[in-house]
């Protein structure tokens, strides 16, 4: 109790001084690290945003990029897309367009300006592949390329026409059903193309300058079925106008149905509603030089009766002169003469058609020969012969990946410590099982080992060592 006692209870004991308070150190940040901070803060709270503006001071880069400014009535703001997107867009942006912009918020750290990167754009109230459409009409108008004094007319007589479409749909059957029937003997040239999706354009383009090169293509047919303003695009890029505009022969145009409009339609020498009326179109000609020689060939009729008929009246008169009365006798041998000249003229007309009619149907046996089924069925026996030939070389080479397999396996197994211990042997380890005993010298009597075989472990303690 004592303790209790040692000082007086008027005397508090005195409190410690309170420790000084450490003057804070300054952070000081560079200009740089300012920057990237601002710029990590504004990516993060802003990630992805969705923005209406109008483009101003858009300019595209040899770079790639563009840059522009997206402005409103009291702010703006400076925005880039990168060429990586910008090649995805279906519209050229231009100053003064109203857009709606998709991208996340970033800092230029080089001028310390927050600036949009845009990944996607499209234009406010009307849609991109209209906006592109007009675009490019309105550039390829300018140029001349849908001038009717640059466009040329069909040949009256096709001998080969070329045709650039898609083996998958109906409209080279149809073409086809109707060039048969209506001009059985022309030659047709396929160049079967993908007609829509990415990359469909390039396709079109190659096909149309390949096929101008065949030798005695006298014009080509390039066309789809109808669908939406999405499946025809292929038909609206440039690079398919440009090689529509740049074809040796007479291009049509035969693109979806009456109410479908593409830029191929403005460009080629002649539009055709449908692909069927694009078959028509090309026989029209033939047609028209057929009708021609068939009035020709009435005209000259019905001048020949009427000379025969003036001639006979002629005779009729003479007849009834006294000066000739042996006429009539003269006048039948020589009709009969006529008669013998008309019957050969007949035997050699006839002898001349059978003749021509031979030449048709040796024509249309070597037409068979380029049926395009069986070109297909050529095609797709190769197709099958390689495919099993190919099974055959997997098979072939899992085979010996086994073999070798096996081989490294053996030898490995040969290697093994296990296999070593399978023959008697045994490896002693300490009582913690970290460390390999290979002496006497490394254990004491009363300590703990861990005996390895080859099937199982011994727990063992050291009563000699020696």
């Amino acid at each position: 109790m004592s303790d209790l006692f040692d000082l007086p209870f008027e005397e508090d004991e005195p409190e410690p001084e309170p420790a000084p308070t450490p003057i804070a150190s300054r952070r000081i940040l560079t200009v740089s690290e300012l920057t990237i901070r601002v710029r990590d803060l504004v990516e993060e709270a802003f990630p992805e945003v969705w923005v209406e503006g109008e483009l101003s001071n858009c300019r595209i880069w040899n770079t790639g990029h563009a840059y522009f400014t997206l402005k409103d009535a009291s702010s703006q703001v400076r925005g880039v897309i990168f060429r990586t997107a910008l090649r995805y867009l279906r519209f050229k942006p231009t100053d003064g367009l109203r857009v709606v912009a998709r991208g996340r918020v970033s800092v230029y750290e080089p001028k310390g300006e927050y600036q949009l990167v845009c990944e996607h754009m499209e234009p406010q109230g009307l849609g991109a592949l209209q906006l592109a459409f007009d675009q490019l009409k309105k550039r390829l108008e300018g140029e001349g390329l849908f001038d009717g004094a640059r466009k040329r007319p069909l040949p009256a007589l096709p001998r080969k026409i070329g045709i650039v479409t898609s083996l998958d749909g109906a409209v080279i059957r149809d073409i086809i059903k109707v060039l048969a029937r209506r001009y059985a003997n022309v030659h047709l040239i396929i160049r079967p193309v993908r007609v829509q999706g990415e990359g469909a354009a390039g396709e079109i383009a190659t096909a149309l300058r390949a096929i101008g090169r065949v030798k005695g293509v006298d014009v080509v047919i390039v066309g789809r079925g109808g669908g939406s303003i999405e499946d025809l695009w292929a038909f609206n890029e440039e690079v398919v106008a440009r090689a529509i505009v740049q074809s040796p022969v007479p291009v049509i145009s035969a693109v979806g149905h009456e109410a479908d409009v593409t830029i191929a339609d403005f460009v080629a020498d002649l539009r055709a509603p449908t692909p069927s009326a694009a078959a028509e179109l090309v026989v029209n000609a033939k047609d028209d030089f057929y009708g021609r020689i068939d009035r020709l060939h009435e005209r000259l009729g019905s001048a020949a009766r009427a000379r025969i008929q003036r001639t006979s009246r002629h005779l009729h008169m003479l007849d009834a002169r006294p000066s000739v009365a042996g006429f009539p006798g003269k006048v039948a041998m020589r009709g009969r003469h006529a008669a013998e000249l008309t019957h050969a003229a007949a035997r050699s007309v006839r002898a001349s058609l059978a003749a021509r009619d031979r030449h048709v149907q040796t024509l249309e046996r070597r037409l068979d020969v380029f049926d395009p089924g069986r070109r297909l069925d050529r095609i797709r026996a190769g197709i099958v012969a390689a495919d099993a030939r190919l099974s055959a070389a997997i098979v072939d080479q899992q085979h010996r990946a086994v073999g070798r397999f096996e081989v490294a396996a053996g030898r490995l197994e040969s290697l093994s410590p296990l296999a070593v211990l399978a023959r008697g042997y045994a490896v002693c380890w300490t009582g913690d099982g970290r460390r390999v005993v290979r002496a006497a010298s490394e254990v004491q009597p009363g300590d703990d080992v861990r005996i390895r075989l080859s099937r199982g472990e011994i727990d063992a303690k050291v009563s000699k060592a020696e």
